[in-house]
């Protein structure tokens, strides 16, 4: 018979806890007996006329400096979650007010010996209660007991046991402290016990608040940066915890499944049963619960907009500069019409803290806040806490740091400034900057929604629509604002791109992303049902629109899944953006100049954003050679999952990365912004940049992956490696073929080209230095068994050969001394035997121009 999931159990209690329970059912029996009984006193003789109470899921007492927790009888057994975070931090750590610690579920029991057990869940598997194997799953899942408590009191008929948390609180434990890796991240030792307190306990209706202050020992590091100040001072580190214990429903949400074509975090665990032949991983969604309120139903099942029984609610931390809070605000209700296309009206609302509210805590588990730290990192993030039974997203805390803002402004300045003139100045006017930060708060947003990065959304863009400007306001420039696409560097200042056409906002994917998670269906689906509806609505969706392509994060070898790129092209889409950025490098001293008094640290600043803006468009480019399109599909879609880049594309990339990178950017060398903040090494510098991307480029990974393609995929036309070095090859020893002098830059080049081909010859044994060092990292065992190395021999002997005969007819002094260095470093490496070379030019796919003349 076929076992509804709702339907199942949970068996995460180990087999004496639920032997426990039913010892409830015959008190006093001699097992219980055998115990040393604690003794538990009248109730108001524990919990005095002195004591001061509050009333809530536990009711919470303090008896002078003793606190106690009274928990009723129908609590026992209900999971419970601890999410806990840090009030205050120590000035210089790497972590701040409201930012998480960490979160674990728990339950309490009654134990023998009149004691309350308090145990840790750890969701590994699970069955059905009907089926047999649950009893074996049962045995294999015991959930640890952290803690035992003595039962102070009992109270009334219906029983709630009083116990003393006083020392538990305060002691150093895996649920309310700090853990063993962020104490060595802190430099911290052991817990100084007298140092330490408990600042206060509160408790309401669904949870209860506890507030601690712990100081810890600090350990005194050798390397003064990772000393925190008070720690050199003192000797000690004292930090302020809250600790929410959040009821978690009776009743979990249904699951939603994983499905891998729409980009949702997830959480999963093993599940057994009687009929099947393997376990099964069920992996389900994070979401939160939208329901409609019942007044409300008739009208949803019509298909009308409802507003759900409980809004999502994001508020903005007080501490937030009163002018950016409005566009916090904005970027939280943006997300208002993806909802809408689930099904549900003001689903997600963004509020101003209410200050005068004294029954609200910032670190409440039960309200999400924007917290905004007083921090110089440049960055900002959105997590979700998860009830991990159902995956059900209980609150969240957004970090916003404050130095975001200097990243925005100089990601902006060179994408944009060439379209933007608010662009071109070192402090933007506040409504830019609100812009942009309402745009970061929309992606941030979107992950505590539950969705991950969608790296591959900018791929459904082409690039000549980037320059479209009709289009743009229609479609924007990505499809998703949970790609990391930042502002369209694409248009051209010819092209009359509005601001709406540069700026990142909620696309297609979003709102069909939302609507796939969201949706809720008549009728009592269980969740399998569920399943097939969703995988055929995410087949026939994404055939029908490509804009809903789910790319991922970006880790795999598919270069339309990019951090940071634009387009569906990224050779052209990056030489769009390089020709804006030789448009940008002129104009940094004016648009950087602020005040005749400034040095120019802010030229600095900006002409290293430019030059990783350049960097990264390199980066684009070369991910195309050796590429792989991955694309996640059930059984019952059309094509490939893999199917690697073609091979016309591979080589417009090399003819890019010969363009920019062969030969030497002159115009990111401009001199009068070049000499004013730092000393003539650029050139050494960019040599630098130019030998990484050797590094990649002829890397042994790289290789051998063109070789696995060729080899298995069986294309008609595969790019194959030994023809792709010696493309490189006739690009980077143009100057043979002229006898031409080799200008510092190519002879750079040149010999990283050689320091490539020799690790890839013998990547064991690199000649030294960190170049070299790295390139066998990278090359050894990924050659192992390949033809790789044979294909680095032949080029080794190749171009010994033919240096050996240029050489005497080389006029410049520099470039002949630069050719016997070569020379005599393949010689050395190689060896002096070598086969006849006019034998196997062409056969080993080589250009007339790298063989036999």
């Amino acid at each position: 018979m076929k076992k509804s999931v709702a339907g199942l159990l949970w068996v995460l209690c180990l087999v004496s806890s639920c032997s426990v329970l039913k010892k409830k059912e015959v008190a006093g029996t001699a097992s219980e007996k055998a115990y040393t009984q604690s003794e538990t006193k009248p109730y108001d003789k524990v919990i005095t006329k002195e004591a001061v109470s509050h009333k809530g899921l536990m009711d919470v007492h303090r008896v002078d400096q003793t606190y106690y927790l009274e928990i009723p009888d129908s609590l026992l057994q209900r999971e419970m979650l601890v999410v806990s975070r840090f009030i205050k931090t120590p000035a210089g750590a790497p972590a701040y007010g409201g930012e998480e610690i960490g979160e674990k579920t728990i339950w309490f029991e009654k134990g023998p010996a009149n004691k309350i057990f308090l145990r840790v869940q750890t969701l590994v598997s699970k069955a059905s209660e009907e089926d047999a194997i649950s009893r074996a799953v049962n045995n294999s899942s015991a959930s640890p007991i952290m803690e035992a408590f003595d039962i102070e009191a009992i109270k009334g008929k219906d029983k709630s046991y009083v116990i003393d948390v006083t020392n538990f609180i305060n002691s150093e434990n895996a649920l309310l402290s700090l853990s063993d890796e962020q104490k060595k991240k802190l430099n911290l030792l052991s817990l100084e016990k007298d140092k330490s307190y408990i600042r206060d306990i509160n408790t309401y209706p669904i949870n209860t608040e506890i507030k601690t202050v712990k100081t810890y020992k600090a350990k005194i590091s050798e390397d003064k940066r990772e000393n925190l100040p008070a720690a050199v001072l003192s000797g000690v580190v004292t930090v302020e915890i809250n600790n929410s214990i959040v009821l978690l429903p009776k009743v979990p949400m249904k699951k939603r499944y994983f499905d891998n074509r729409v980009g949702y975090f997830a959480s999963s665990y093993w599940e057994y049963g009687d009929d099947q032949q393997r376990a099964d991983r069920n992996t389900y969604i994070h979401r939160w619960r939208l329901e409609p309120k019942e007044e409300d139903m008739e009208r949803w099942k019509r298909g009308e907009l409802v507003e759900p029984e409980k809004a999502i609610v994001f508020y903005i931390d007080p501490a937030t500069p009163e002018k950016w809070r409005s566009y916090l605000i904005q970027g939280v209700n943006d997300w208002q019409e993806a909802f809408e296309q689930a099904g549900f009206k003001n689903a997600i609302v963004g509020r101003e803290w209410p200050e005068d509210n004294d029954s609200m805590s910032l670190e409440d588990a039960r309200f999400s806040v924007i917290r905004y730290f007083a921090s110089p990192v440049r960055n900002a993030y959105g997590p979700n806490i998860t009830d991990p039974r159902s995956g059900e997203i209980m609150e969240s805390h957004i970090g916003w740091y404050h130095n975001v803002m200097n990243l925005l402004h100089n990601w902006y300045m060179v994408q944009a400034g060439v379209i933007d003139p608010r662009a071109r100045k070192m402090k933007f006017d506040d409504e830019l900057m609100g812009e942009l930060i309402r745009f970061v708060a929309s992606h941030e947003v979107g992950h505590t929604l539950g969705l991950r990065h969608n790296m591959g959304a900018s791929h459904a863009t082409p690039v000549e629509k980037l320059r479209d400007s009709a289009w743009l306001e229609k479609h924007g420039h990505t499809s998703s604002i949970m790609d990391y696409a930042r502002f369209n560097y694409v248009a051209q200042p010819e092209d009359h791109i509005s601001i709406k056409g540069m700026m990142p906002r909620i696309g297609d994917y979003d709102k069909w992303a939302i609507q796939w998670g969201y949706s809720r269906f008549p009728g009592q689906m269980s969740p399998d049902e569920e399943k097939e509806l969703l995988s055929q609505w995410a087949t026939d969706s994404i055939s029908a629109n490509p804009r809903l392509w789910f790319g991922g994060e970006g880790r795999d070898f598919d270069p339309r899944s990019q951090s940071e790129d634009l387009g569906d092209n990224a050779v052209i889409a990056s030489a769009y953006g390089i020709k804006n950025l030789q448009r940008v490098v002129p104009e940094l001293l004016e648009w950087t100049r602020e005040d005749k008094s400034d040095d120019y640290e802010g030229l600095e600043e900006v002409y290293n954003a430019v030059y990783r803006q350049y960097d990264k468009y390199v980066t684009h480019v070369l991910k195309n050679i050796g590429g792989l399109y991955v694309t996640p599909k059930t059984i019952g879609d059309q094509g490939d999952v893999y199917a690697p880049v073609d091979k016309t594309r591979q080589k417009e990339a090399l003819d890019f990365i010969d363009t920019y990178v062969f030969h030497e950017p002159s115009w990111l060398l401009y001199g009068d912004v070049v000499n004013k903040i730092e000393a003539p090494l650029s050139k050494k510098n960019f040599s630098k940049t130019m030998e990484g991307v050797m590094t990649t480029l002829l890397g042994g990974s790289r290789l051998s992956r063109m070789e696995f393609i060729a080899d298995r995929y069986k294309y008609e036309e595969p790019y194959m490696p030994e023809e792709f070095v010696a493309d490189v090859s006739g690009l980077v020893w143009k100057e043979l073929e002229s006898n031409m002098p080799v200008d510092p830059y190519r002879r750079s080049i040149q010999k990283a080209y050689v320091a490539s081909i020799l690790t890839l010859y013998n990547p064991k044994e690199p000649k030294g230095g960190f170049i070299d060092a790295l390139l066998a990292k990278l090359s050894e065992g990924s050659t192992l068994h390949t033809d790789v190395r044979a294909i680095a021999l032949a080029r080794l002997m190749t171009l010994e050969d033919r240096l050996k005969r240029s050489i005497p007819f080389t006029r410049d002094s520099m470039t002949r001394m630069h050719y016997q260095f070569i020379y005599r470093q393949i010689r050395d490496a190689v060896g002096e035997e070598k086969l006849p070379l006019q034998i196997y030019p062409f056969q080993m796919g080589m250009s007339v121009q790298d063989g036999e003349q």
